[in-house]
């Protein structure tokens, strides 16, 4: 079979220019239905590209992925922040996987970065499960103020003692 006739298969790249990544990103967002989601991940992921063209001639891989984290803790962004953007860099590294722009081991790779760590422990006065009960039953869930105030407390103590009648 002559060459010309024979299809050449494209190799992923390493390192992603911006209309591979925009592509990635169109693919990430059109993925996700929430409005919430969208505007979240949107902004995630374009602060991770101004990020990545910042730096010259990067390989998207886990050792970036890494660099970026510690970046992020570096300006001192809570865990639950850099877990989010991580969330989102590992989704636009799968999309660019699936499009054929990046290979599956890097993205693999890029999903075994590991996320923030969540030190301390939650402050403030915290309800026994008997509390809580006692709380719900104050609550007049027949008039409109109840109702807001029931859907003010937290869903948890739904599956405690149930929802109201």
């Amino acid at each position: 079979m002559a060459k010309s006739k024979m299809k050449r298969k494209r190799a992923p790249k390493s390192i992603l220019k911006l209309p591979d990544l925009e592509h990635s990103k169109s693919a990430v967002l059109n993925s996700l239905t929430s409005p919430s989601s969208q505007r979240t991940y949107d902004h995630a992921i374009r602060e991770f590209i101004e990020w990545y063209c910042s730096e010259p001639r990067l390989a998207f891989n886990k050792t970036v992925v890494s660099r970026y984290r510690i970046s992020l803790e570096q300006q001192h962004y809570a865990s639950t922040t850099i877990n989010l953007r991580l969330a989102a860099v590992r989704r636009l590294a799968y999309e660019a996987a699936d499009c054929g722009l990046l290979s599956a081991d890097l993205a693999a790779g890029i999903r075994r970065v590991k996320g923030a760590k969540r030190l301390g422990m939650p402050v403030g006065n915290w309800l026994s499960a008997e509390q809580g009960k006692r709380l719900l039953r104050t609550v007049d869930v027949g008039s409109l103020r109840g109702k807001r105030d029931y859907a003010t407390l937290p869903f948890s103590w739904d599956a405690v003692c149930g929802a109201p009648n």
